[in-house]
């Protein structure tokens, strides 16, 4: 999921258009940008989009970011989307493990109201302090747990941080990071208002690539190429991946665990990033 585009799930008339886009990942959202007066409109919209042949058809991962849970729309967001169509629900600003586990619970009920037979994801959205602090906790909360997406709006603005400082952004990176990472699951990188500004789009996207993230949030079109790109194996990473695997299967055919490849000493955990490298080039066509 290199790219992830933002789509208001109050803005029906631009759905078609996010569904045709080159992002990977379609987010219909339900939160931030939609007013409370409008609450209802778009989860409605929302799920028509889910119950028609176009999202069905579209082959992207299609996410609808809820209200926080607890909130006056968040359980009735929850019963309206969770429907076939529906790969991943991203859950806002959540409080704690516990409230992690009452929306996987509440994902079993909708499932089963909705006829879903294919388990729903949740991709947890990490936006405060205290949810960064509990990082590691709230991704290990439950299985359908997949992911996590940082929210540096939501994080730096109230404490005042610079979104510029690039320092912030990549210890705020690091830590999320290593917290998907032990509980063996994929991290996303924030979106980036800024629009005219895409050398720092791309360079944030770039530092984010560098600590294992598997993609980047997008709230406009024109950042999805960009995202793409970033995040996509270069020709060099698959030649070098190939030459490790290679260099793997020879060494395991005569009992060796270590071996040289380009001047460099070989085990098992390059050898476990050559064949994800692989296997990203592969499914993007690349191979």
């Amino acid at each position: 999921m290199r790219s992830k585009l933002f789509v208001p799930g109050s803005r029906p008339e631009l759905f078609a258009k996010a569904l045709a886009s080159q992002a990977d990942a379609v987010s219909f959202d339900l939160e931030d940008s939609v007013v409370d007066a409008r609450k209802g409109e778009a989860r409605q919209a929302v799920r028509d989009l889910l119950l028609s042949d176009a999202a069905m058809a579209s082959g992207k991962t299609l996410i609808v970011r809820i209200n926080p849970w607890g909130s006056a729309h968040a359980a009735a967001d929850l019963r309206a989307v969770a429907l076939p169509a529906l790969h991943m629900v991203n859950l806002a600003k959540p409080a704690s493990p516990a409230e992690v586990v009452a929306v996987a619970s509440a994902l079993d009920d909708a499932e089963a109201a909705n006829a879903v037979n294919r388990p729903i994801g949740l991709l947890l959205n990490i936006e405060s302090p205290r949810a960064l602090r509990q990082a590691h906790e709230l991704a290990g909360a439950h299985a359908r747990v997949l992911g996590l997406q940082l929210g540096l709006g939501d994080l730096f603005e109230p404490l005042a941080v610079s979104r510029r400082d690039a320092h912030a952004v990549a210890h705020a990176l690091f830590r999320l990071r290593l917290a998907a990472g032990e509980a063996g699951l994929w991290a996303c990188d924030s979106a980036f208002t800024d629009l005219h500004d895409m050398a720092a789009f791309r360079a944030e996207a770039e530092q984010a690539r560098a600590l294992g993230f598997v993609g980047k949030s997008c709230i406009h079109p024109s950042q999805v190429a960009l995202a793409n790109q970033v995040f996509s194996p270069t020709a060099s990473e698959i030649a070098g991946a190939l030459a490790v695997a290679a260099a793997a299967d020879q060494a395991a055919a005569a009992g060796r665990g270590a071996y040289v490849v380009a001047g460099k000493v070989i085990d098992a955990p390059f050898e476990q990033r050559a064949r994800a490298v692989i296997a990203s080039a592969t499914r993007l066509g690349l191979l």
